[in-house]
């Protein structure tokens, strides 16, 4: 059963992804409104541009990339499966990057490396020691 204007083996590829993301089909609310921008009366009389919200995540997609609604059906629901790819890559990178920045806190440094640190340290105090108000007395 075809549901798209497109290849059978594209429409696969589509239910694949989205089921290896966990998205069903119930998730979505879809809704069609009149497009804007060129087309002329075809695109006033018709509502071709299909706006798409995944229910569980919030995330929204409004596709006019073409005057078929079918195809912007199908377009809208690949975007949105780019979009929570992306959020689901991010929290991976993000929670990664955390990680990452405890265990350069948590590095010995070497002897010659502290004692620089420290000597900077206590460049930086002086300078800021320099800059005080100083009391008449």
């Amino acid at each position: 059963m075809k549901t798209f204007p497109v290849g059978s083996d594209k429409e696969a590829l589509l239910s694949q992804r989205m089921a290896q993301l966990g998205v069903r089909e119930a998730d979505l609310a879809e809704t069609f409104v009149r497009s804007s921008g060129r087309g002329g009366q075809k695109v006033n009389k018709t509502a071709t541009c299909v706006v798409l919200l995944h229910r569980p995540t919030g995330l929204q997609v409004k596709c006019q990339a073409t005057r078929q609604q079918g195809l912007n059906r199908f377009l809208a629901r690949r975007w949105l499966l780019d979009k929570i790819e992306e959020r689901q890559a991010g929290r991976v990178a993000a929670e990664r990057a955390r990680r990452e920045k405890i265990r350069r806190q948590k590095r010995r440094r070497s002897r010659r490396a502290k004692e620089r640190l420290l000597a900077d340290k206590a460049h930086h105090a002086a300078k800021k020691e320099a800059r005080r108000r100083v009391s008449v007395d």
